[in-house]
């Protein structure tokens, strides 16, 4: 025993005095040489690489290689890294693959360059004689009629991972030339788009000096179009490893010197000229779908296949705001340019402006769940800017009073969900910047004069207008309570403004024991909150500016713009319209009134301003309904029962059928609780006395 274990001894003693790196390098090499001899010594072409010991071979490399790295120094280079190096093995094996032969070896390369730039831990991209076989391999992948789109999509996915580790080395696998990257460039677009932007124009598309379709990018955009959910899945993962790299200049790079943003943008293009427009409803309530969700509803199944569309579209469109929200500022804004010139103004705007109304319709339901799904504040920026600025702006507001109810529908939604997205811009275009001058007041000297003019001799007779007219009965008085006195006024004096309003005898709430506006506070309090959120770092003054003399002097031309005339208006026919678009219309006056700047409160939801001569606010149009609706109701027998029936048949409860005046009755049902609504708003954003 002990004679064996001398033995034992003496020989790991040998084993530990021969040089390992030798028989590395020489088994490295033997390796290499044994796959060189194969091509010399084979005269069969057919043969598959995998009936061949080229496979083994490669991995007996590879193995070398990450053993010989483990056993160097951090700052040292192993023998056989070397001679991988110096003899340019990597672009003999990257001419291999080219060849596809044997066949398939195009496989084995591209699973040994993503084995070799994972496994190894030194930065070699930088390199070469690594990087210049690494751009030949790319531009080989995504070509058509590939057979090995799991191992290009490994591939570039380690490339990409690569990249992230070492950003300096994006320009290399870009294949871009060696000039300094003027960021000076980049930032004079960006500054450019938004001045644009704020001048109403559209923004230019940002182009560098040197802008090159990528083999990188192009390969990374065909793979997410493969029908196998792991190669798809790699590309995206991919795109949003180069995107988000946030040192040096790779934004810039991306941005100035490749076409990623046309790229995506046309993409975007392609998925939208799919869907189907015919289902505007469900493309309005499209939810939000995760563009990772798409991989799970890959189907083949020919009666999906509109859903298919509708789910590709919006993934793509979530995967590109996720990508924006990742990327640098500078290509954050140049993707969302491209997005904006090549899809909102190149395709989507023409069919917003069509003629046809089938095709109006499900571009803006397109529309509107867009500006409810985007996160992303570039893309918001160009959302808000095409919707408010270009030539589609007044078109969309004007079609919130359009003949078709069903267009009328959608562009009020898409009003609401732009009224909820955190950008200034939409109350500043939409409504504050007719309110600033205060045009719609009574100057100060006159309100008095002017009230004395309404009542003395020259004022029109109370007789001519319907809403003064004798049959008219507001509560229990024949005529309708006179307007408020001047000055400050109370919490409780606007909300019962609001709730006295709406005359008793066509009140129906308290017939099914429903509450009053007290149901209403605790969403007026969610509504108010939200809004203010949104305005907390908008710098609102918190008091109307002082009424001056001059401020009532441009009165004759006061007009509240496109949105809220086109609001009035809607809200001026409420009793004649649809229940579901009383219902939107409402839900737009309650956000606007909801939030907190001091002339949006007071145009909206003060009674007691004193209106210049040729203007409205929301409480004088309210009092027009209300003269309207005690006419209207004249003619319906047993109001109060109708009122009731109708009640319950919108509640889901047992009801009588074949109802007359319907809309009439669900008009008057909508106007009751629009004002209880206002008035909980009121009472949430006042402050209350303290008695």
């Amino acid at each position: 025993m002990e004679t064996f274990g001398r033995f034992t001894s003496m020989l790991l003693h040998a084993l530990e005095t021969r040089e390992p790196t030798v028989e590395l390098f020489d088994s490295f090499v033997d390796h290499w040489k044994s796959i060189t001899n194969y091509y010399i010594d084979t005269t069969d072409d057919s043969r598959p690489v995998r009936q061949t010991d080229i496979p083994w071979h490669l991995r007996q490399m590879l193995d070398i290689l990450v053993y010989e790295e483990k056993q160097q120094a951090v700052e040292d280079t192993g023998a056989c890294m070397e001679y991988l190096l110096q003899h340019k093995l990597l672009e003999t094996l990257c001419t291999l693959g080219k060849a596809q032969y044997p066949p398939g070896m195009s496989q084995q390369v591209l699973l040994f360059f993503s084995k070799l730039l994972s496994q190894v831990q030194k930065p070699l991209l930088q390199l070469v004689n690594v990087y210049r076989p690494v751009q030949k391999l790319i531009c080989l992948c995504a070509l058509p009629g590939s057979q090995t789109e799991k191992e290009e999509a490994q591939f570039l996915l380690v490339v990409c991972s690569r990249v992230k580790q070492d950003p300096h080395t994006l320009r290399y696998v870009l294949q871009l030339p060696d000039q300094p990257v003027s960021s000076t460039l980049s930032s004079d677009q960006s500054e450019s788009s938004m001045q644009a932007s704020s001048r109403g124009t559209d923004p230019p598309l940002p182009c560098g000096p040197i802008q090159s379709e990528s083999c990188l990018l192009r390969a990374l955009l065909g793979l997410t179009k493969s029908q196998s959910t792991s190669v798809c899945l790699k590309a995206h993962e991919s795109l949003l490893l180069l995107c988000g790299l946030q040192a040096g200049f790779s934004g810039e790079l991306l941005s100035t010197h490749t076409q990623l943003g046309e790229l995506l943008a046309v993409r975007l293009q392609d998925l939208y000229s799919l869907l189907p427009m015919e289902d505007a409803a469900e493309l309005q309530s499209w939810p939000h779908t995760p563009w990772s969700s798409q991989f799970s509803h890959l189907s083949t199944d020919p009666s999906s296949q509109s859903v298919g569309h509708m789910i590709n579209f919006f993934c793509w469109l979530d995967f590109l705001d996720h990508l924006m929200r990742q990327a640098p500022q500078v290509l954050s804004v140049k993707l969302a340019v491209c997005v904006h010139q090549l899809w909102l103004v190149e395709l989507l705007q023409p069919q917003l402006l069509d003629t046809c109304e089938q095709v109006v319709l499900g571009s803006t339901s397109v529309l509107c769940a867009t500006v409810r799904l985007v996160q992303s504040s570039s893309l918001l920026d160009q959302l808000v800017h095409f919707l408010l600025r270009s030539d589609a702006a007044q078109p969309l507001l004007r079609r919130c009073d359009h003949i078709s109810d069903q267009i009328s529908m959608v562009s009020l939604c898409l009003v609401e969900e732009l009224l909820q997205k955190p950008h200034r811009d939409v109350l500043d275009v939409l409504v504050l910047s007719f309110l600033h001058t205060q045009s719609y007041l009574s100057p100060p000297a006159s309100a008095q004069e002017e009230r004395q003019t309404e009542s003395g001799e020259d004022s029109e007779d109370p007789e001519d207008d319907p809403f003064f007219s004798d049959s008219l009965t507001f509560s229990d008085s024949p005529h309708p309570p006179p307007p408020p006195p001047p000055g400050p006024q109370t919490a409780d004096d606007v909300i019962n403004s609001f709730l006295c309003l709406v005359p008793v005898q066509v009140r129906s709430s308290q017939l099914l024991q429903e509450g009053g506006y007290e149901t209403y506070v605790h969403d007026a309090h969610t509504l108010v909150t939200e809004c203010q959120a949104l305005s907390l770092s908008w710098d609102w003054p918190l008091t109307p500016p002082p009424l001056s003399l001059s401020s009532g002097k441009d009165s004759a031309s006061f007009f509240e713009g496109h949105l809220l005339k086109v609001l009035f208006d809607r809200l001026g026919r409420l009793l004649e319209q649809p229940y579901e678009l009383n219902l939107q219309l409402t839900a737009v006056l309650s956000r606007l009134s909801a939030f907190s700047h001091p002339l949006l409160h007071e145009y909206l939801l003060n009674p007691y301003i004193h209106l210049s001569q040729s203007s409205r606010s929301l409480f004088s149009v309210l009092i027009r309904v209300m003269g309207e609706l005690m006419q209207r109701i004249q003619q319906v027998s047993n109001l109060s029962e109708r009122l009731l029936n109708t009640r319950r048949a919108l509640l889901g409860l047992p009801h009588d059928p074949g109802l007359d005046h319907l809309t009439l009755l669900k008009g008057v049902i909508v106007l009751e609780e629009f004002c209880k609504e206002l008035a909980a708003i009121a009472f949430v954003k006042l402050p209350q006395d303290q008695d």
